[in-house]
């Protein structure tokens, strides 16, 4: 799930991602309970993927708009008959047309925050709720720095590469109520998450802006450095791999 300019690089694939990262949706359940959609609500998923979770505030009674910078992912989202758009979501531009900002796994991709708090902000209504979770401080750590070190030991300064914006709590706080928010939560949630495939399966799904930087010859010579790397820490005796996921899940809600 995506929606930011710097996502659009990635090369989402709907289908592999629902082979690989079909648990993202899943493990969404949480911050849907947190946004408890009513009925005629108008509700906007930013960072929406291939709707699944947009289906499911339709299904609750919302007036649904799904946005994202994948187009792969938006053509998904619209074979489910939703109303979804290719937006970037650091380039917002509704004004005061929903009652609801939801995000899942998305606004981790979107690495100025304070343009999309700000989009978020004019989105909202008065009173309107922003309701989120996505990589926290600490998030895939392990996978992380497994990267730069392979990329490092060819020259190449993966931390310039990386796509993704993982804050603390009081960070984001910050942000959000010098954006005119509320705050009334904000938490790190550790989250082992199992994998439906393997490591390889991920860094396939998530991680291309690092492999472009290498001529496709040697991309699959990195990428199992990579997986030897992590095989210690994150893969069990039985051959399950987990990742090291961190979650930051919040609720605020515009001032009036």
């Amino acid at each position: 799930m995506t929606a930011g300019s710097e996502a659009q690089s990635q090369d989402w694939q709907p289908h592999r991602y629902q082979k690989n990262a079909g648990f993202v949706a899943v493990l969404g359940s949480a911050v849907f309970g947190l946004l408890d959609p009513q009925p005629g609500e108008r509700v906007l998923d930013l960072g929406c993927g291939d709707g699944v979770l947009t289906e499911k505030l339709v299904a609750a009674g919302c007036d649904a708009v799904g946005v994202d910078a994948g187009a792969d992912m938006i053509a998904a989202a619209r074979a489910r008959g939703l109303d979804a758009h290719v937006v970037d979501g650091h380039a917002l531009d509704f004004d005061g047309a929903f009652d609801a900002v939801f995000s899942n796994a998305a606004l981790h991709w979107m690495v100025r925050p304070q343009e999309v708090v700000a989009g978020v902000f004019r989105a909202l209504r008065p009173g309107g709720r922003f309701v989120a979770e996505f990589g926290g401080h600490g998030n895939v750590a392990a996978i992380r720095t497994a990267l730069l070190a392979v990329l490092a030991r060819r020259g190449i300064d993966g931390l310039a590469l990386s796509p993704w914006y993982f804050p603390t709590p009081d960070e984001y706080r910050a942000l959000l109520q010098a954006g005119g928010f509320t705050v009334h939560s904000a938490e790190l949630i550790p989250r082992p998450t199992p994998l439906p495939t393997d490591v390889g399966g991920w860094l396939d799904t998530f991680a291309d802006s690092f492999f472009a930087a290498l001529p496709q010859a040697e991309r699959a010579e990195v990428k199992g450095e990579v997986i030897d790397l992590l095989r210690p820490v994150l893969c069990d005796s039985e051959g399950r791999w987990t990742a090291d996921y961190v979650r930051l899940r919040f609720s605020a809600s515009r001032s009036a």
